[in-house]
């Protein structure tokens, strides 16, 4: 009786899960949205550390027999992954508050928050060389092992990278050659390449300059205290969406669904926005989280991109990558 009971308990707990692939803790502020979503919604969805195209791939891998309730990954991921269909359709509440060219029109991803890339800085790692403000600046001597970035062939937020440096350095979508003349001059500086997110070793000064988004610097400095500078570079950069999508025949649907509901309600977009991050829904972000970005004048320079285009050529720039610089 009392292991019938024990049982019966269990499963109710596991029914009460929905199961993430990409909800890092240390990304985002993911703590903080997955506490909320447990408390609002009574769902718990279990920290994961997956990047978006590890994310992807262990989707598809499981395609018959699916694990994962739903993914959060760069927007290249999401078309991608509804190209591969391994994602189903949901128009969650908050659905036409998004603007049209963050969701697809048919509910297979949608946009929750999005990000601008440039320099993450541990000005006191430094130990008294200059914050650098370019993307050639990196290319100085004076930075041999201090810089760092995902792997561009297989995390979103490295390949968004390459993206906005080999737009900002006179490079297209169809063209990455400036991008990847660019990455091979950086090696003689020794780069450090992790495939994961890396913001706790930002902040330990293990990598005093790391290519990120501005949500994460200004987390750094304002939530974290630490010494951390946020450049966008004077060439120029690029702004992306991250975007969710419920997993075609998941386990925990209805679970996921309720997930879903709730990063897009004022209180789940509101948890982006007191995360530095700029939630879909503007009207999220508070005057005081506002005032701790960096001027409009700044932002002018991060440049529009074709995110469809962005996903279509980004296989080919992975093969590219891994065949010249690995």
């Amino acid at each position: 009786m009392v292991a019938a009971v024990a049982l019966a308990a269990s499963a109710h707990a596991l029914a009460q899960n929905a199961i993430c692939y990409n909800c890092p803790p240390e990304w985002a502020d993911w703590a903080t949205q997955i506490k909320a979503i447990k408390d609002k919604t009574g769902v718990t969805v279990p920290p994961d550390n997956k990047n978006s195209g590890q994310s992807l791939s262990q989707i598809i891998a499981e395609k018959a027999s699916p694990v994962a309730d739903f993914t959060y990954v760069g927007v290249t991921f999401g078309i991608e992954a509804k190209k591969n269909e391994v994602v189903t359709p949901y128009k969650p509440a908050g659905w036409n508050d998004i603007p049209g060219d963050l969701k697809d029109p048919d509910g297979y991803w949608f946009t929750i928050h999005s990000g601008t890339m440039g320099l993450m800085v541990n000005v006191d790692a430094l130990k008294g060389k200059p914050v650098p403000r370019s993307w050639q600046d990196l290319l100085k001597p004076e930075y041999k092992g201090l810089i760092g970035y995902l792997d561009p062939a297989s995390a979103f937020v490295g390949y968004v990278g390459a993206v906005a440096v080999n737009q900002a350095l006179g490079g297209t979508l169809d063209n990455f050659t400036p991008g990847i003349s660019y990455f091979k001059a950086l090696q003689k500086n020794q780069p450090i390449v992790p495939k994961q997110t890396s913001y706790a070793r930002l902040l330990s000064g293990e990598i005093p300059i790391l290519f990120g988004y501005d949500f994460d610097a200004y987390r750094a400095k304002y939530k974290d205290k630490a010494n951390v500078a946020f450049v966008i570079p004077s060439e120029g950069t690029v702004t992306v969406p991250y975007v969710v999508s419920l997993v075609k025949n998941g386990p925990n649907p209805a679970n996921a669904k309720k997930v879903l509901d709730f990063l897009l309600s004022n209180e789940g977009q509101a948890i982006w926005a007191n995360a530095y991050l700029r939630p879909v829904r503007a009207s999220a972000i508070s005057k005081e989280a506002q005032s701790r970005f960096l001027p409009a004048a700044e932002y002018a320079r991060a440049k529009p991109v074709d995110y469809g285009k962005m996903a279509e050529v980004q296989r080919k720039f992975s093969e590219r990558y891994q065949a010249e610089l690995r």
